[in-house]
């Protein structure tokens, strides 16, 4: 795994501080339904996406890390409640994003948290965010699932589940740290994707939407953990 290359970073930095106003423009905000943390977060992502892609003169990957996705808010969530989850524990946000889950597993005393994501914009956004909330996250990019499993006590995946085609290499992934000692915990707003034969229910909770595209400004989130 290599950390985010340091154009990027300067890059996300210098668009972060872009001055201007509108619907454009990253606010470093409290996420709604885990206050505690704030966000480097897009007013409305699409319009975002299509001005770094203009900017960058190329197509991008969506800036998955300029929300802050339901399944992600309900695991910070979790963890903030429940400290003891991550407190002294090495810790591993999978398809990290904004970092939210990483920053929560940080404020609940995590020994070491690292935040892993192939997008190397999420890797910036991470490093920035981790720094807007005064913690310490090891951003990392890269593709861990076709590893054997992991070196973290507690794996946490919020929102992974949102196609079938990545599913497919998610929840083997899951169960493969689960099976070698790692406690699993996944956030999932219900795509439709789950194999809920293999996992229990640990919580729910009525999680805010500030992602783009949706039709109800709640959305009902399972926290899950393999059985």
């Amino acid at each position: 795994m290599t950390g985010p290359s340091t154009a990027a970073l300067t890059e996300l930095e210098r668009e972060i501080d872009l001055p201007g106003d509108g619907l454009d423009r990253l606010r470093l905000a409290p996420v709604p339904f885990v206050p505690e943390v704030r966000l480097h977060l897009a007013e409305d992502a699409i319009v975002w996406w299509a001005r770094m892609e203009a900017a960058a003169g190329r197509t991008l990957p969506p800036p998955y890390w300029a929300s802050a996705w339901a399944g992600g808010q309900a695991l910070a969530r979790h963890l903030l409640d429940h400290p003891e989850l991550a407190a002294g524990r090495r810790v591993l946000d999978l398809a990290a994003g904004s970092g939210l889950v990483a920053i929560a597993a940080a404020l609940a005393g995590a020994a070491q948290v690292v935040a892993n994501d192939i997008d190397p914009y999420a890797v910036a956004a991470v490093t920035v965010n981790a720094r807007a909330n005064r913690v310490t996250v090891l951003a990392r990019q890269g593709d861990l699932l076709d590893d054997a499993g992991t070196q973290a006590d507690l794996l946490v995946a919020g929102d992974v589940l949102y196609d079938r085609e990545l599913a497919g290499r998610v929840l083997p992934y899951l169960r493969r740290a689960a099976d070698g000692g790692a406690q699993v915990l996944i956030g999932d707003p219900d795509r439709g994707h789950l194999s809920l034969d293999a996992l229990e229910l640990v919580a729910s909770y009525p999680v805010p939407i500030t992602e783009p595209s949706v039709d109800s400004p709640v959305r009902r989130v399972q926290v899950l953990r393999p059985r």
